[in-house]
């Protein structure tokens, strides 16, 4: 879609805004560091969010997240709002509302009865629906092998939430649910659209750029509803323990989505959407480590679901 005639497009200065290359035929070392980087980061998150809602309701926690990440992020947004072309706002909404917002609310609703540790291997599934929602709108090749991999994610998650279960009463609510991983699931489908949507509908713009205009768009709505439609100002004064769960979150919103979207645009310009979504293999073994010393059981059900999930995602990453 072109820029609307009566707004012209304004190139960003090119000291923010660089021209985005094809992707590389070889993965380079800077790209490998930024996935470790973002396993470690994303592998904590599942526990923030557990311990932020100790206090608040999982409305209150997704909102609160992408309110703090926006905040953090406006002075970036501002700075690049003039530059943006028209024709690009449709795709950082739908990318800031899929891939973040959404997610936010799903992540957090889900963890207030699956165990954490749980949460994180399902969230293995982006490779899964990157793929998908790559060769179903974005061209991407659909070969045998990777449809086998697709079948296995799902074989592995059914694993998990019919025989591995929620982890015990270790969730914040003191009960299990396993079936409240199909949330964690939808979660993981938006993940996958808002990756295609950067990679290909929003090349050309800087990663830092991408992330605080994508949550711009978003960061007004999520804090009119924190402030008007919760009660998280009034747990803030009434309520013990939730400046500490505040804590958490606002850490929780600092790296897991302000930093860490940062470095994953930047990751997905410097490879290719499947390698930027294959954190998924270490995020799950962070997430589980966090959860077992937390005290939340693990058995072999857990160890079957979260290496079929795994090998799924090898076979996708690696069938041509």
């Amino acid at each position: 879609m072109s820029p609307t005639p009566t707004a012209p497009a304004v190139t960003a200065a090119p000291e923010t805004t660089p021209v985005a290359a094809p992707p590389p035929h070889r993965t380079p070392a800077s790209a490998w560091i930024l996935l470790l980087t973002l396993a470690t980061i994303w592998g904590t998150s599942f526990i923030l969010m557990k311990k932020g809602l100790v206090v608040f309701s999982a409305m209150e926690l997704g909102a609160c997240r992408v309110t703090v990440a926006a905040l953090i992020l406006l002075p970036f947004a501002v700075r690049h709002l003039p530059q943006l072309e028209r024709s690009r706002i449709q795709w950082l909404v739908l990318a800031g509302v899929v891939g973040t917002l959404i997610p936010a609310f799903l992540f957090a609703y889900a963890e207030t009865k699956l165990a954490s540790g749980l949460a994180g291997v399902l969230n293995a599934l982006t490779a899964v629906f990157t793929l998908l929602v790559g060769a179903l709108f974005f061209g991407q090749k659909l070969t045998p092998l990777r449809v086998l991999g697709i079948a296995l994610g799902l074989v592995g998650t059914v694993v998990l939430m019919l025989l591995g279960g929620s982890g015990g009463a270790a969730t914040p609510s003191g009960e299990g649910n396993a079936w409240y991983g199909l949330y964690i699931v939808l979660a993981t489908m938006g993940y996958g659209v808002s990756v295609n949507v950067i990679k290909n509908r929003l090349h050309g713009i800087a990663p830092l750029a991408v992330t605080g205009l994508l949550l711009l768009f978003i960061g007004g709505p999520a804090l009119a509803y924190l402030l008007l439609g919760t009660e998280f100002v009034y747990k803030l004064q009434h309520v013990p323990g939730a400046w500490k769960a505040f804590g958490y979150i606002a850490l929780l919103a600092t790296m897991s989505t302000a930093v860490a979207m940062v470095l994953f645009n930047k990751l997905i310009h410097q490879s290719t959407a499947l390698f930027a979504a294959s954190n998924t293999y270490l995020v799950p073994i962070m997430a589980l480590a966090w959860g077992v010393l937390d005290g939340e059981a693990f058995n072999l059900w857990h160890l079957l679901g979260m290496v079929i999930i795994l090998i799924s995602v090898a076979i996708i990453h690696r069938a041509k």
